[in-house]
């Protein structure tokens, strides 16, 4: 009898054992299950914080695209540079922050605001935005965008007349005309016009596309009235397609440009040489100087330079050297202005400078003279950038260089940018690497033959980021690239 009573006390402690084990099993799996919905409940509030404050920071970005348009649309070249300079925008220097609000459900974070400012030869502001949430305000997204002003080089051709480029030309960058264009070479990026037909003046009959070709297959002819119809693809010529209908680019907004740069260039930001003599001849140099002689006579027909005047104020002499010639720095992001027509020509190594020829106190506009030589970089990397603008042509001399390079940005503010007509006058090559933006027809070539027989326009792409210092820009701010960190 003891011994099935001590039997029976054995059962029950091992089904108590037992029954403890499975309970603490059990226990161990109803903890673990919590733990988990749990951890997947916190996860799921942290992704959507998450996507939350990626909103916010978003936001971020989108105001101040809001205040630079509000802050700087229709302002001149001055005005920009003063709101940098002095206008305390905000998050330069100081993060700007602020509460973001969704509409349906109030304030719900904040984001914060950093800015790091144009440099001087840049359109480039870099927009840095951190967003947060008050419900999980330690889970911060960062997203950061780069805004940028277009300038007019970003175009390997910009225009404010009808344009003919003929078979032989190939141009890599883009093309665009407030009017016609018509185009029988190669082109390797979008071609586009402001107008969607018009009436080609080279030729008579009905009115074409505004951006045609006439090699074989011709372009048909569009049908009447508007809107427009879909262009023909042609592949063989327009290698990026075109594009009609494209808003209006305004020439007339250089005046108020080369009215700052002459200031600029008048209070310590580059070179101001005044109105004496026929003009300037500027040689650059690679040692980051530049000569220059005073320009006595030239011909008006050929453009070549007869001979120069003394620095003394007195005598000639007839090659641009000795009594004739001074040298100065070459101003850095900075700019060299002639009021008088200005020779240029030479070699720069890491430089960026903008030469202006305009005579803003009265009497003829003054031109630019290319093609004596050539007009080179020494890097390809943004280190090196030329602009030339003129206030009224930038034309090629007669006796050009058989083989002629142009490393530069082209601006012709009421002229053009081209060579005149020289009967029996042949020329091999041209090559343009920069942009061009001309006012009136541009050309280096003629029907006839004569001019240079191969015109090669190549679109520097640094143009993008680095205009020349104080080239004409647009001044809308658009993001054009978009990160998150």
């Amino acid at each position: 009898m003891k011994k099935e009573k001590n039997r029976n006390k054995n059962r029950i402690g091992s089904a108590l054992v037992y029954a403890l084990v499975i309970m603490s099993v059990v226990l161990v799996i109803l903890t673990s299950i919590i733990q988990y919905v749990s951890s997947q409940i916190k996860f799921g509030i942290n992704r959507v914080e998450k996507e939350r404050a990626f909103q916010v920071a978003e936001a971020g970005i989108y105001f101040y695209r809001w205040y630079l348009a509000h802050e700087i649309s229709g302002k001149t070249a001055q005005q920009i540079k003063d709101f940098w300079q002095t206008g305390n925008p905000y998050g330069v220097g100081t993060p700007y922050e602020t509460e973001f609000s969704d509409p349906e459900g109030g304030v719900i974070g904040k984001y914060k605001i950093e800015v790091q400012p144009p440099d001087v030869s840049s359109t480039i502001v870099i927009v840095k935005s951190t967003g947060w949430t008050y419900k999980e305000p330690n889970v911060k997204r960062v997203i950061q965008a780069r805004f940028r002003r277009p300038s007019w080089s970003e175009y390997a051709v910009l225009a404010n007349d009808n344009m003919r480029f003929g078979s032989g030309t190939t141009v890599s960058g883009k093309i665009h005309s407030n009017k016609g264009i018509r185009f029988d070479g190669v082109a390797k990026n979008i071609v586009s016009s402001l107008l969607c037909r018009y009436d080609d003046p080279d030729h008579s009959g009905a009115d074409e596309f505004a951006v045609h070709t006439h090699v074989a297959p011709v372009d048909p002819i569009p049908s009447a009235p508007p809107p427009c119809q879909t262009l023909p693809s042609r592949a063989d010529v327009f290698e990026a397609g075109r594009k009609l209908e494209v808003p209006e680019v305004d020439f007339n907004s250089v005046l108020s440009d080369l009215n700052f740069i002459k200031s600029e260039a008048q209070s310590g930001n580059g070179r101001y040489l005044n109105d004496t003599g026929g003009g300037r001849r500027i040689i650059l140099k690679t040692d980051d100087t530049f000569d220059v002689c005073t320009v006595n006579s030239y011909s008006a027909i050929t453009y070549s330079i007869s001979n120069y005047l003394n620095n003394s104020g007195t005598g000639t002499c007839s090659s641009c050297s000795g009594q004739c010639l001074s040298n100065y720095p070459i101003p850095d992001d900075g700019v060299i202005f002639v009021e008088d027509n200005i020779w240029i020509e030479g070699t720069i190594n890491t430089r960026k400078v903008t030469i202006a020829a305009a005579n803003l106190i009265g009497g003829a506009p003054a031109d630019t003279y290319i093609g004596m030589n050539n007009l080179l970089y020494t890097n390809f990397d943004g280190r090196d950038i030329i602009g030339l603008l003129a206030q009224k042509n930038i034309s090629v001399i007669r006796n050009s260089q058989n083989y002629l390079t142009i490393d530069a940005a082209l601006l012709a503010q009421s002229g053009r940018v081209g060579r005149d007509y020289y009967a029996f006058n042949y020329k091999n090559t041209i090559t343009v690497n920069g942009s061009i933006a001309t006012n009136l027809r541009y050309g280096f070539a003629y029907t006839d033959g004569t001019g240079y027989q191969t015109r090669n326009l190549n679109f520097d792409n640094n143009l993008l980021y680095y205009p020349p210092p104080y080239f004409p820009t647009g001044t809308e701010y658009f993001i054009d690239l978009w990160d998150e960190l």
